[in-house]
């Protein structure tokens, strides 16, 4: 996880009605299209990047959009900074931000109040965190609680703040500590790392799964009880179910690994899912959910109604704070934002 430090941060929020169901529809379908052509750029079979014109027509053909949309598609996919789309300067990214309010004609912010911003179009569709002042509507906005500060919340950022979701989740399932082990894929990743010391914080046994070997002390040092290999996760298995193993679970990377995590739920167990690191597909078949009982939670932080918005954000600040928050963070200036940018699209 990254935190971007600046001088100041300063925030104007502006009183706009509440997101359509249009709008909600739009800000599902902008994520939609960044996935999907982020799959498209990491395809190992592809010589080189596919046209943003090759993408649309592709997209729209296939998720029946109209051709008036066409330009809405390509503004989508230019938000997200993927090369060979953007062609129009200047455009501030970044998805989070947090500051002090100096300007609000919103009756629910004042001058000097403190706000969060994630989701919704920031940093795709209008100008993003990486400013110094942004003007958002005030219905993005959540009141920053008490027990949490813009660097923690901005180093929590999205990323945190879907490992919390998934956390969430899974215990408004009935998740409870004395379970037995939570299985986190992809543990090294930023939401996995997060959710390895959330549930570590509440109690639970954590296992880790990760395709580093080098990264097990670190994932014991964030509270992982044991670590296990990616391969240990990733082998192909026939068989519609396992052996009953995880209480439950926390995966970020779909495809196989997914598949076998609920293969081997123990019964009603449940796994958040959150991300496609490996694959977006993954197989399974009806047997473990009607003879386990067992739950897939599908978890989105974009769109989410703006009360539980809040409510993660309470918890954040309180009994899901991080304990580790700077063993998990580097920092840079915005001066060392495009560097570090370019690191990430490396995928170092």
């Amino acid at each position: 996880m990254r935190s971007f430090q600046r001088s100041s941060v300063l925030i104007a929020v502006i009183k706009c009605p509440r997101p359509s169901s249009k709008h909600l529809e739009r800000a599902k379908l902008d994520q939609t299209i960044a996935n999907e052509y982020t799959v498209a750029l990491l395809n190992k079979n592809s010589s080189r990047a596919p046209s943003a014109a090759t993408f649309v027509s592709s997209f729209a053909s296939r998720h029946t959009i109209s051709a008036s949309e066409t330009d809405e598609v390509i503004a989508s996919l230019s938000a997200k900074g993927l090369p060979g789309v953007t062609r129009n300067y200047p455009h501030t990214p970044g998805i989070d931000a947090a500051g002090v309010i100096v300007e609000s004609s919103d009756d629910g912010f004042s001058a000097g109040d403190k706000a969060i911003f994630i989701g919704y179009a920031l940093g795709m569709n209008t100008a993003g965190g990486y400013g110094e002042y942004i003007r958002v509507p005030a219905n993005w906005a959540v009141k920053m609680p008490e027990g949490l500060n813009a660097r923690e919340a901005m180093v929590i950022g999205t990323t945190g703040f879907t490992a919390a979701l998934c956390v969430d989740k899974i215990e408004q399932m009935g998740a409870q500590p004395a379970d037995g082990p939570v299985v986190v894929t992809g543990a090294t990743g930023g939401v996995g790392s997060v959710a390895v010391a959330l549930l570590a914080k509440l109690g639970y046994e954590v296992v880790a799964s990760s395709g580093k070997a080098d990264k097990g002390d670190y994932l014991k040092s964030l509270g992982a009880t044991s670590v296990i290999s990616r391969a240990e996760l990733s082998a192909e298995n026939k068989r519609p179910m396992a052996a009953e193993t995880w209480a439950h679970g926390v995966d970020t990377v779909g495809g196989e690994i997914l598949s076998n995590v609920i293969k081997g739920l123990k019964y009603s167990g449940s796994v958040a899912i959150c991300g496609l690191g490996a694959s977006l597909a993954f197989s399974t078949t009806v047997l473990p959910f009607i003879l386990r009982n067992v739950n897939i939670l599908g978890i989105d932080s974009v769109v989410l109604p703006l009360a539980k918005k809040q409510e993660i954000w309470n918890r954040l600040a309180t009994d899901l704070k991080p304990d580790s928050l700077e063993a998990m963070t580097t920092e840079v200036t915005l001066a060392g934002l495009s560097e570090v940018i370019e690191t990430i699209i490396q995928g170092a």
